[in-house]
């Protein structure tokens, strides 16, 4: 079996070891152009730039998420299951919102004064 081998290696001609090795280089060559490709500094910064902005979008949309949840739990508070307004939880915090207002206007007069 290893004489077949060796026989058939060395049946070969001298065009088709040179075919071969040209195929050998230029396989070679792909392979160095992809890794200079692969460590150049500008793909390295596009590569680190995606993630970065990966990760931005990503924390983006999880406090979205829990600043939607947050505010359908605020509304939950002043509107019933039909969606019509709880006069009893909303009257309360208007007029303390009112009288937040009054007395920091009162301040302002204060100081001016």
């Amino acid at each position: 079996m290893g004489e077949a081998s060796t026989q058939d290696k060395s049946a070969r001609t001298t065009a088709q070891i040179e075919a071969d090795i040209a195929r050998t280089r230029t396989k070679l060559a792909e392979t160095l152009d992809e890794l200079a490709m692969r460590v150049h500094p500008t793909t390295i910064s596009a590569q680190v730039k995606a993630k970065a902005v990966a990760a931005v979008e990503e924390k983006t949309a999880r406090a979205y998420v829990a600043a939607n949840g947050a505010a359908e739990k605020l509304r939950a508070q002043f509107v019933d299951e039909k969606g019509q307004p709880r006069k009893e939880r909303i009257v309360p915090v208007a007029l303390v919102g009112v009288g937040v207002v009054l007395l920091l206007a009162s301040a302002r007069k204060r100081r001016k004064g």
